[in-house]
């Protein structure tokens, strides 16, 4: 459908904090299907297509489990091909014991699951975009239940789930921020993004190229929450691809021009939002 593929901008790779290395890639491989792409002492590059990665996990020395009430992740959204692949995951989740919560977006059909970190997943599918309704600018979404009867009339007999699957991206992430305005300026002036929906005065949902969201920010852990320490369980970083060079100087001019902090690492641009958030640029 295009949205997570170029010239539209979009997450592509996720980073997260967990507090034991070894058993979080247990729960990746064998709950969620992922593959390992690379490996070291204290980081893991995972991947669906065995070429690239869309979720990194890493253990910080000195690790402290993760804090509550803090800016940082929500959850990251993990999008899938089809509905066949939404209830083999479902039936696959039922027969390893994995407790989930579901929802009917409007625009999508979503579970939610934690790892052994509490850091939340969700893995979801689109509907299409012919049936999403726009009124005004912003997409119409809501938390109803997920009708799981009608989800599992897609499911092949002899066809049951085996691992992710390889055309899997990262949908979209949802982050705990500490207020609205400045983050609604910092992401629509500094990142050009188009605010979708407005969740009451609590929640945005941000987009490029029309899609529903690839970023959502709410400040559900409190105006004013602080940030997380470094080394504590939950975000590291997200990353943005970006259409080309020229796309990426335009948003780092952008970003300067509302007196947001941009680094250069490693032929990377590297940026924070007003509640920490790490974001990095890619090309």
């Amino acid at each position: 459908m295009g949205f997570h593929t170029k010239p539209t901008t979009f997450v592509g790779h996720v980073k997260i904090k967990v507090e034991n290395l070894t058993r979080s890639i247990q729960f990746y491989k064998e709950i969620l299907g992922f593959g390992i792409l690379e490996q070291t002492a204290s980081t893991v590059k995972l991947t669906t297509d065995g070429k690239t990665s869309i979720l990194s996990l890493e253990q910080p020395e000195d690790v402290i489990p993760k804090q509550g009430r803090t800016t940082g992740l929500y959850h990251f959204a993990l999008l899938l091909p089809n509905k066949t692949d939404l209830a083999n995951i479902v039936v696959h989740l039922d027969e390893k014991g994995i407790r989930f919560g579901s929802s009917d977006h409007l625009v999508s059909e979503a579970l939610y699951l934690n790892d052994p970190d509490g850091n939340q997943i969700e893995i979801y599918i689109d509907r299409d975009p012919s049936e999403w309704d726009w009124n005004g600018g912003e997409v119409d979404m809501a938390v109803d239940p997920l009708d799981f009867e009608r989800l599992l009339t897609n499911i092949v007999p002899g066809k049951p789930w085996q691992g992710m699957p390889k055309e899997t991206v990262m949908g979209h992430i949802h982050l705990h921020v500490a207020e609205l305005r400045k983050t609604e300026e910092f992401y629509v002036q500094g990142l050009g993004m188009d605010v979708v929906n407005r969740f009451g005065g609590q929640a945005l949902f941000l987009s490029y190229g029309k899609y529903h969201h690839h970023i959502g920010v709410n400040t559900w852990n409190g105006v004013g929450a602080p940030m997380p320490p470094k080394n504590g369980v939950g975000l590291e970083s997200y990353t943005l691809i970006l259409r080309n060079e020229e796309t990426r100087a335009g948003i780092v001019n952008n970003l300067k021009q509302i007196g947001a902090t941009v680094e250069e690492e490693n032929n990377n641009f590297i940026t924070y939002d007003p509640s920490g958030n790490q974001i990095v640029l890619a090309v």
